[in-house]
């Protein structure tokens, strides 16, 4: 019965999402809405795009097994993330009119900047949609009792999900978030009032918390606890920042108001909400005491789904179900739309110049549907990988080598194209380079890209006008010599 309910509940949501692609004539109302969207949809889908299944599953198995200090990255990073998005990026972007975030890379820097920041962008989201549809193989695996094994769950939640992205591109993802987050909102708001009841009272839940030490946020003050507590912290604060989907949502609005409010006010009710899956698990702990604690040692992203689907009664099921499957389907859509157009935008246009708008509509929908089926199939590869590793190792990439860039072409005039390219080479060979050897373990990788990004994108600027300079002068005395 469950399962038919869940059934149902996909099938109107497809039905939502198929009757907003009506409104897609051409690649911008695909790729970013037409810049039709209001303040109302700028929150309810920027808040979407975080909230999946990291934060209803992830977060709470990390924060159950290291408190608040484990889960610095994520829902503190990325609600920060929206924050700065939307007080330091957000107002300079939208004036700029840009289909993606890769036609700032070309305006600013030139072709291969552009080329080169798309495939790393690209390659940022295959982790993070693969986490959104293990999550969803999870779901129809425990609804189906095991019937519906994970592989099968994660190709029938794609499927689901590409029935209306595929089709309605931003505007369906536009107005089944919308919908989708007032169902996350109450259902997990409703849920967390029953856990609360169960355990005998919100005050015994935050009491337990408390005295095993889950609210202490802050690291040893030891060297190697600060730094990678620091580097937890700017994976995704950071490296969210230079990526499609959160561009796309800043660019989807009606006028600059609703680009720069939106992502802000989206970003303080995600951290805050991420609040309500951490007190689920906690009393989770109170419940089912022997039960919670054996699953957190074999597998603590099952310990809410246990917990509804063995204590709480039909109602409690159903409503978890279709806040979950709201959270994950919310954000997978977006960042399956974002690479794909991304890709046709900034890669395939280099080769196959743009023809006509239809034509590149439809170049967008087959990117879709190609990015669907890869991501499928490097979940499938991946399956048994925690949910919140593969999140945090996909926002890495774009730390270390998109986000110098984007910053100082925004805010320091002499950056240059040189500076940016040793910027991104640099910045992936310190990362790459520490994070394949045992100096990874002393000193975080992402922090060690990063920074080489800042020297590379200053010596490259800066170098050959210095030489310029030195050139400069010699010539001045040997002048003067000569004279």
């Amino acid at each position: 019965m469950l399962l038919t309910l869940v059934f149902a509940y996909l099938l109107v949501t497809i039905a939502i999402g198929l009757w907003a692609a009506r409104r897609v004539k051409n690649t911008a109302d695909f790729a970013i809405a037409g810049r039709h969207l209001p303040l109302v949809m700028i929150i309810t889908t920027t808040f979407a795009t975080w909230f999946g299944s990291e934060t209803v599953l992830g977060i709470p198995a990390k924060f159950v097994q290291s408190g608040l200090n484990g889960v610095v990255e994520d829902p503190f990073g990325a609600g920060t993330c929206l924050i700065l998005v939307g007080i330091f990026f957000a107002a300079r972007l939208y004036k700029m009119s840009l289909l993606t975030i890769s036609d700032y890379y070309r305006e600013r820097y030139g072709r291969v900047v552009e080329v080169v920041c798309s495939f790393i962008i690209i390659l940022s989201y295959l982790g993070w949609v693969a986490a959104q549809v293990t999550a969803l193989g999870l779901v129809f695996n425990l609804l189906s009792g095991g019937a519906i094994s994970i592989p099968i769950g994660m190709l029938i939640g794609t499927a689901s999900i590409l029935a209306y992205t595929l089709f309605g591109g931003m505007w369906s993802v536009a107005v089944t978030d919308f919908i989708q987050m007032i169902i996350l909102v109450l259902g997990l708001s409703i849920i967390a009032y029953f856990a609360a009841d169960m355990a005998g009272g919100a005050d015994k839940v935050i009491a337990l918390a408390s005295s095993k030490e889950l609210f202490r946020f802050l690291p040893e003050p030891s060297f190697h606890d600060i730094v990678f507590f620091l580097a937890a912290a700017v994976t995704m604060m950071l490296g969210s920042i230079p990526q499609q989907d959160v561009f796309q949502r800043v660019m989807s609005a009606k006028n600059e108001y609703a680009a720069t409010r939106g992502p802000v006010i989206g970003g303080i009710c995600y951290i805050l909400f991420a609040f309500v899956p951490m007190f689920l698990v906690t009393s989770a702990l109170i419940i089912m005491p022997e039960q919670a604690a054996q699953l957190i040692a074999d597998d603590p992203q099952k310990v809410i789904p246990t917990l509804v689907m063995e204590r709480m009664p039909f109602v409690m099921q159903v409503i978890f179900f279709g806040a979950l499957l709201s959270a994950l389907k919310s954000t997978a859509s977006a960042t399956l739309l974002a690479p794909s157009v991304t890709f046709v935008e900034n890669i395939w246009r280099q080769f196959f110049p743009r023809i006509s708008d239809k034509q590149e509509l439809r170049t967008m929908r087959i990117a879709v549907l190609i990015f669907s089926v890869c991501v499928c199939v490097y979940a499938i590869a991946l399956e048994g990988t925690p949910i919140y590793e593969m999140v945090s190792a996909a926002y890495q990439v774009t730390l270390v080598g998109a986000f110098v860039p984007l910053v100082f072409g925004l805010y320091w005039k002499r950056a240059s194209t040189q500076g940016a390219i040793f910027s991104i080479v640099l910045g992936l060979l310190a990362w790459g380079l520490f994070k394949l050897t045992p100096a990874g373990e002393v000193f975080p990788a992402q922090l060690a890209g990063l920074l080489a990004g800042v020297v590379g994108m200053l010596v490259g600027t800066l170098g050959p006008q210095a030489i310029k300079n030195v050139h400069a002068s010699h010539h001045k005395l040997a002048h003067g010599a000569a004279s």
